[in-house]
């Protein structure tokens, strides 16, 4: 008969090889999601780095074709910058309160339920029957015309859904110990969602915003139908066409020529940047976010 030391022994061992046979198909699993990521940042460099210049960024294309040497990018950039503001402006507020009330108000009454059904579906439009919604109610309706401000509420409709549900499930893991003692020391309820659970989630909600604002900031197809196409810079986002980068891109990779391709593969590294930034700030800020007490 083995002793038990020794069937301990080989147990401990068999353990410890399916650890490693696991950790092994972890590695492997994010090796091969981040090389397709390496390699797309790595093209896109390649490429995008050709016109990364002051020209680029201080230059519009009005009065440039495709086939011209120089132009660049800036009244698209303004216009994204713009664009995404406005759709914050709209879009973070109302997807808070809608949040705040479904985990907070709505427990399980038949109107949380409603709320939590349209939010889904609205999760899963393409982006493309949001820009057709705007195009139908606030050009074709209302004769609003084009313009950034357009834009924005279209990509409001599909940043709301996604800040929802982040927000929904940060406001969720916040200790019901914390809303309780709270209530116990006479706090009303919407100054204990104010000054307790919104703080306290404060830095995953900042993580879902940022999300959704880089989902947003890269869609083209509502922006062809509400902000139009436009060369020249336009900073006034609720008057006539703008440009955006996601639509200069759009436009740049469909000519042809070698010179506007470089200047659509400098705008999607630019787009992408912008993107990362936003990303690096918001998580500075949540990781300095400390809520205190009041």
């Amino acid at each position: 008969m083995s002793s038990p030391s020794t069937s301990l022994g080989s147990v401990s061992a068999g353990r410890k090889i399916k650890d490693r046979l696991v950790q092994g198909l972890v590695y492997l699993a994010f090796a091969l999601a981040v090389i397709p990521l390496v390699s797309l940042l790595w093209t896109v460099v390649k490429h995008g780095a050709k016109r990364f210049d002051a020209d680029f960024f201080g230059h519009s294309m009005n009065g440039l074709a495709g086939k011209d040497a120089g132009g660049g990018a800036y009244h698209a950039i303004i216009g994204t910058l713009e664009q995404v503001l406005i759709t914050s402006v709209i879009a973070v507020p109302i997807a808070l309160l809608a949040a705040v009330y479904l985990v907070e108000y709505g427990g399980r009454s038949r109107l949380a339920k409603v709320v939590s059904f349209f939010v889904d579906v609205m999760t899963g439009i393409p982006s493309i029957v949001a820009g057709l919604f705007v195009l139908a109610l606030w050009l074709l309706t209302l004769q609003m015309g084009f313009s950034g401000f357009a834009g924005a509420l279209s990509l409001a409709i599909l940043m709301i859904p996604t800040v929802i549900r982040a927000a929904e499930e940060m406001l969720k893991l916040v200790p019901n110990d914390l809303r309780e003692a709270s209530f116990a020391l006479g706090v009303p309820r919407w100054r204990t969602i104010c000054f307790v659970v919104l703080p306290t989630a404060l830095p995953g909600i900042i993580t879902g915003v940022m999300l959704a604002v880089a989902r947003v900031m890269g869609e083209t197809a509502p922006l062809l139908l509400t902000i139009f196409i436009t060369k020249a810079i336009n900073t006034d986002p609720f008057t006539g066409p703008q440009g955006s980068l996601p639509t200069f891109i759009w436009d740049q990779a469909a000519d042809p020529n070698h010179n506007a391709v470089d200047r659509a593969w400098t705008g999607a590294l630019v787009l992408i940047l912008i993107i990362m930034l936003f990303n690096l700030v918001a998580r500075l800020v949540a990781r300095a976010y400390k809520p205190t007490g009041r």
